[in-house]
């Protein structure tokens, strides 16, 4: 008994250790952007002595960093729609239809998203500036980042709902196909429905990966474009780093991550365990 609670002990000791490592940074950036600059350069106390409300409302009220903020939610948003739109139907046909070389295609599809971002920046630029697209002006617009976000989510959305498909008994299809369903009416009524957890996980994921992305962002994008996470670099001038409304503007950006998990979190836990026991 004794041996079990001090088990038991240990275990709790590490979870509050790794919950005050992942707590700690986010406390200290928002304690930072409670400071002024001038105060920034004392020796720093592990409590506000005052709340410096310039650090949030001078990059919003003054600057353009609210419509920094908004780019990246409608891009967010647009990604998660389009990803979702694309993989939804073709993993019900990788996972129903009876397509040649289907595994080798799904194969494919995975080793896209193992290559690096960096590795595509050059190609994609040239792409969407080359002679082809110009006359659409894709560059330094919120659809250029949707599309190419879309390219490194696409296949990972495919790969994580396949698993959820699969592991649906194809009975029901069947069933559904005597009653006179179509194959659209299926995916519609059946098959969305039962995999509601699992869609539900692959938006926060590819949601978390648009919201967060700064590389790709930063070269395809410049002004109008531009989202939030780019645009904090530019805090860092020749004049020096302004810490206290870089901080301000990232305890900002954390707080429609948290929105949208707060309202998704119930289904993270059945998304990912849904799928993974098939009799």
């Amino acid at each position: 008994m004794i041996t079990k609670t001090v088990k038991q002990f240990f275990i709790y000791l590490v979870l509050v250790a790794i919950t005050i490592a992942i707590i700690f940074p986010i406390y200290w950036t928002f304690l930072v952007s409670t400071k002024l600059k001038i105060e920034l350069l004392d020796r720093p106390v592990p409590y506000p002595t005052r709340f410096a409300s310039e650090n949030y409302s001078r990059p919003f009220v003054k600057d353009i960093y609210g419509q920094y903020l908004m780019n990246s939610i409608l891009v967010a948003l647009g990604n998660v729609g389009l990803v979702l739109l694309l993989a939804i139907p073709a993993t019900y046909g990788l996972s129903r239809f009876k397509i040649k070389g289907k595994e080798n295609l799904f194969f494919w599809l995975i080793t896209n998203r193992m290559a690096p971002p960096a590795a595509f920046i050059i190609p994609l630029y040239l792409i969407f500036s080359g002679k082809v697209l110009s006359f659409i002006h894709l560059i330094d617009t919120h659809l250029v980042l949707i599309l190419t976000y879309c390219l490194f989510n696409l296949p990972f959305a495919i790969w994580l709902l396949r698993g959820t498909i699969d592991s649906l008994p194809v009975e029901l299809d069947e069933a559904a196909y005597v009653d006179g369903c179509s194959n659209l009416g299926i995916l519609w009524k059946i098959i969305i429905p039962l995999a509601k957890p699992t869609i539900v996980v692959t938006a926060i994921l590819t949601w978390l990966f648009s919201w967060n992305e700064m590389l790709l962002a930063s070269i395809l994008t410049s002004t109008r474009a531009s989202t939030i996470t780019p645009a904090i670099i530019k805090f860092v001038t020749m004049a020096g780093t302004d810490w206290g409304e870089m901080a301000a503007v990232s305890i900002v950006c954390l707080i429609p991550a948290f929105v949208f998990l707060g309202f998704t979190q119930r289904y993270i836990i059945a998304g990912l365990t849904f799928g993974a026991m098939k009799e």
